[in-house]
């Protein structure tokens, strides 16, 4: 056992650049995130100012085009970046994957003219995103959307309300899907709308268990007026452009679960190290050595899972069954691991004054958003055995 705790994780980086990253993003994480993140955290603060140093270093546009002023990093890198950042705060990694999720539409499937117009002040001048596709009544049946966008000449209008979106009130953009057609999947088109569109507004943030920082909240679009110009792809397409942006945000979600957890391991080998009972430390107990090593284990197999599904996309293969198998595997495993080092810590562990109860609190939602475990199921039992029959 190491009396010293926790070391920093040995990162599986392709190149010196990717190296000098991870060592930027640990540097920043020390300075500015760790020392705030419990304190802001219990205080519902959400650091609008450390997204805009995020932005100006480049963090916020990984896997983007140097192009438009992205970083030009593979997937298997910045999701290891996204692991650094959603250890320190959930909040923040998070939202970076959230960001990223909502410039993918644009990015994937825009103009050239699209992404010359939107995409450098988007992925590096400060801005912020947000992703609607959920609804009040629609989350895992996304294809039942209601909200509905209306076009007269060169003008969409959109009415409808929008639930779950993280940056929900704050954000500066929305990439949001909306029926433009008939029912089903292949009504729905995608639109790039401005944060201060009139006629949009967000409800009060949700009240939450975890995430405290992050506002989750609803936004009604009342008559919002969004030229044609901000249509990205074709009437129709949007679902498609939908599902292929959720292949690669679970991915990012699998990445911030395995954060969490390791966190929660790091603080666990640091309690049972100092923490000594029978005048011997807790690191001495077979029982408790058991448990961190069933810890260590869920959080490595997580790591190469989501690893194994990123280097698929950037060799440009198929890899929506191992993002779907990572976003299962690494957020359960990130419940069973914070669970787990709150009962290590014992009292101490069921307290505020550890940051282990909001560990385990956060990893609950990582279950939940960017479409339940449940499913995650049925996406890879689809892929192994065909669609169910009906």
């Amino acid at each position: 056992m190491n009396r010293h705790g926790p070391q920093p994780v040995e990162r599986q980086l392709p190149t010196d650049e990717a190296r000098d990253l991870i060592a930027l993003v640990r540097e920043l994480v020390q300075r500015e995130i760790q020392p705030k993140a419990a304190e802001e955290e219990e205080a519902g603060h959400f650091p609008r100012e450390l997204f805009g140093l995020l932005s100006s270093s480049g963090l916020l546009a990984l896997p983007y085009a140097e192009e438009f002023g992205g970083g030009d990093q593979p997937y298997e890198v910045y999701l290891q970046v996204l692991e650094e950042l959603a250890a320190a705060r959930l909040t923040v990694g998070l939202g970076v994957s959230v960001h990223t999720l909502a410039c993918h539409a644009l990015a994937g499937y825009g103009t050239k003219e699209q992404k010359k117009e939107h995409l450098p002040a988007m992925l590096g001048g400060g801005l912020l995103g947000a992703y609607c596709l959920s609804e009040p009544s629609s989350g895992s049946d996304a294809a039942s959307l209601r909200t509905r966008a209306t076009r007269s000449g060169d003008t969409w209008t959109i009415e409808g309300t929008k639930a779950w979106t993280t940056h929900g009130g704050i954000a500066d953009f929305y990439t949001v899907l909306a029926r433009t057609g008939g029912e089903g999947a292949r009504g729905i088109t995608a639109f790039l709308v401005p944060g201060d569109a009139p006629g949009l507004a967000a409800a009060p943030p949700e009240r939450k268990m975890g995430m405290k920082g992050s506002p989750t909240a609803q936004l009604h679009f009342d008559g919002v007026s969004v030229p044609d110009a901000r249509r990205i792809g074709e009437e129709g397409q949007g679902f498609a452009i939908a599902l292929s942006a959720l292949d690669s945000g679970r991915l990012g979600i699998a990445a911030c679960a395995v954060g969490v957890a390791q966190a929660a391991l790091d603080e666990a080998l640091a309690f049972v190290g100092e923490r000594r009972q029978f005048g011997r430390p807790l690191a001495d107990f077979q029982g408790l050595r058991f448990m961190l090593a069933d810890m260590a284990t869920q959080i490595e197999a997580g790591r190469s899972l989501y690893l194994t599904a990123a280097r698929l996309r950037d060799q440009g293969r198929p890899f929506a069954k191992q993002a779907a198998m990572a976003k299962l595997f690494c957020t359960d495993a990130a419940m069973r691991v914070t669970t787990d080092a709150v009962q290590l810590l014992g009292g101490y562990g069921y307290t505020a004054d550890f940051p282990a109860e909001r560990y385990m609190r956060e990893a609950k939602v990582l279950q939940i958003v960017e479409g339940t475990n449940q499913i995650q199921r049925m996406v890879v039992a689809r892929h192994l055995a065909g669609p169910e029959s009906a």
